[in-house]
């Protein structure tokens, strides 16, 4: 898997030796120009009276002490279950909006006083949720129940990160929609993207339409899920703006897309130090970041980080891996910016989204130190150094 990002930006002038190794980077100067550009495209479509809302998936980026720049700019978060919603309650503004593949009972009455969509990966779920959502309107709560489809258009790259893929546990199938299934249902979402422009985004939509347009009088809202690349350069917005527009006006809803990767692309780096080099065929150097405890989808894509400045000449690149036991622990083979020697640095680009959300502690491996940078007044804070004690506490 290729990735789509890798813009250095300012961080091609940061000096690595200003923060811990290993460490993340974010830079809110970033983070807010890609905000400003969700903003702008919610205004675009929303010009003509159209209802165009914009949440952050906290699923990808979690970071909540840049919160107060988020609410600034979109409309609120969607959030996966109790724990994030309980997060996105604490710190972040605006709306809420909850799915979760599936509810546990003794955690939905929460989640539906937390959220203000809630919405079920099955019309069974629901079914079996009419209590306490009759519950939670008795007590005053102004919950809307949502329903997952999948709209059973295949579109990524990879079968894993693809919601549409055959046999995906993710969404009720459109195929098996009924007039009885949507008995309550005042949304519906959907998401099978993955780092994607326009295309496949309209792809979809053209299948759900016909699929959902018996019930667009009952819908309040419709939301069209995340994986859109909009803050990539090239991503054709205009196109989305015109189709947020005619979606809104086609259907009489509230239209809500939720990216996650789009909030903070290229927004962060993992600064890390080669700390041994050797040779078994090729020149192996061993670092203190890891692909499996700090970048998981390194191996899971699998994908190769960009390297920040890396050389790009036809020198004899060095096979980066982690301190960690595992032997396919490997991040890439990469031509260093810096002589290949203990005590180099160097940093990955594009890392605030999904891997800071997926770090573990396998090996006791620390887990990077979390620093926000501004790179327009060059404020940089420390917001997070984690110690022994974390890795201890999450053990028994």
């Amino acid at each position: 898997m290729e990735t789509k990002a890798g813009d250095p930006g300012a961080f091609a002038h940061f000096d690595l030796s200003r923060v811990d190794s290993p460490a993340f980077v974010v830079d809110a100067a970033k983070l807010r120009a890609n905000c400003q550009v969700l903003a702008d495209i919610r205004d675009a479509a929303s010009a003509d009276g159209a209802c165009i809302k914009v949440f952050a998936a906290l699923k990808a980026f979690s970071m909540w002490s840049t919160a107060p720049i988020i609410g600034e700019y979109l409309d609120g978060v969607s959030t996966s279950g109790l724990w994030e919603a309980r997060l996105a309650s604490e710190f972040y503004d605006g709306e809420i909006a909850t799915y979760s593949a599936a509810f546990k009972p003794d955690e939905l009455e929460e989640v539906c006083r937390l959220s203000d969509h809630v919405i079920f990966n099955s019309p069974g779920q629901m079914r079996r949720a009419a209590l306490i959502l009759d519950q939670a309107a008795a007590t005053g709560g102004d919950v809307s129940v949502g329903l997952r489809i999948n709209p059973q258009v295949a579109t990524g790259e990879v079968p894993r990160y693809d919601p549409s893929s055959p046999g995906s546990r993710l969404g009720f199938p459109l195929d098996q929609l009924t007039e009885e299934h949507m008995e309550g249902v005042e949304g519906i979402h959907f998401h099978n993207l993955c780092e994607q422009s326009f295309e496949p985004l309209a792809r979809t939509w053209d299948r759900v339409f016909d699929a959902i347009e018996p019930w667009f009088g009952q819908l309040k809202w419709i939301n069209m899920g995340g994986g859109h690349h909009i803050t990539r350069a090239d991503y054709e917005r205009e196109e989305l703006v015109e189709f947020l527009k005619d979606a809104a006006a086609d259907t009489g809803a509230e239209i809500i897309i939720e990216p996650g990767e789009a909030v903070a692309l290229d927004a962060g780096i993992l600064v890390g130090t080669l700390l041994d080099t050797g040779f078994n065929e090729v020149p192996i150097g061993v670092a203190d970041v890891s692909a499996t405890c700090h970048m998981p989808d390194v191996i899971e894509a699998p994908y190769r980080p960009a390297m920040l400045n890396e050389l790009t000449d036809d020198s004899i690149p060095i096979r980066l891996g982690g301190p960690s036991c595992l032997a396919g622990d490997v991040i890439g083979d990469y031509r260093l910016p810096v002589p290949a020697e203990p005590g180099a640095r160097f940093a990955f680009l594009d890392q605030a989204h999904y891997s800071m959300v997926k770090t573990n502690t396998f090996n006791g491996v620390a887990l990077p130190s979390i620093w926000l940078w501004d790179s327009e007044t060059d404020a940089l804070e420390c917001v997070r150094r984690f110690e022994y004690e974390d890795f201890r506490n999450r053990l028994s």
